[in-house]
């Protein structure tokens, strides 16, 4: 009998997609699980996918019970990505990357340290100065006298070297929803957004600079890693 090759996805770049309507959690959830599996079977390439989801928390798999401060307020999602308690809703960019570490070179912490810079350079475009923290996960804005506001949230998941979840930046959300936990069990600093700091832009234009700036980070001549 003859057998049929499977494609194999090879290309540098990877497929954009992006959802102006907002995404139930679980949906986006079974929606990753089923790519990874397809990217890890060389059936479908490569996916930045960006979108929103309807006002809910998640848990990462380091998650404390007393870091969940208001349990009712929205609906509260167990997830494998690394982390703690993330707040996701409307106004927030969510960036769902599904990378294939296999072929790319197989170092974890070297992708979430391109997920920051990507993230780094995006917001640099805008005159926001955004920072890494050795002691703290996510990008963050000095905001003076000692006072620094969280701006992005990084989680990731990786099954059989291929990448997912990814990052959650704040571009206009209801900053008030964040009240409901202890963002990433952090409970010195706050949270801001683009708004928050006085950049009123659309989501079209930072989905734009995210497009641009990716494949700086992510490409062929992407920097090396000193995570």
């Amino acid at each position: 009998m003859r057998q049929t090759k499977k494609p194999s996805y090879q290309t540098s770049e990877p497929e954009w997609r992006v959802s102006r309507e907002p995404v139930p959690y679980p949906d986006a959830v079974a929606e990753m699980e089923t790519r990874v599996a397809a990217i890890r079977a060389g059936t479908a390439p490569e996916l930045v996918w960006l979108l929103e989801h309807p006002p809910v928390y998640t848990a990462g798999t380091s998650a404390r019970p007393e870091d969940l401060v208001i349990a009712d307020r929205f609906p509260v999602y167990r997830t494998g990505r690394g982390g703690q308690y993330t707040y996701h809703g409307p106004g927030q960019r969510v960036a769902y990357v599904l990378l294939d570490l296999g072929r790319r070179d197989r170092d974890v912490r070297c992708h979430v340290h391109r997920l920051e810079e990507w993230l780094i350079r995006a917001l640099a475009q805008l005159d926001v100065v955004a920072e890494r923290r050795a002691d703290r996960v996510g990008l963050w804005v000095p905001r003076g006298t000692g006072r620094e506001d969280k701006i992005a949230a990084v989680g990731v998941r990786v099954r059989r070297w291929v990448t997912f979840h990814g990052v959650a930046l704040n571009v206009n959300p209801d900053l008030g929803h964040f009240a409901g936990i202890v963002p990433c069990g952090i409970r010195e600093h706050g949270v801001t957004s683009l708004f928050d700091l006085g950049r009123k832009v659309t989501m079209v234009e930072v989905d734009a600079l995210l497009r641009a700036t990716f494949t700086e980070v992510f490409g062929a001549a992407r920097p090396l890693c000193s995570a």
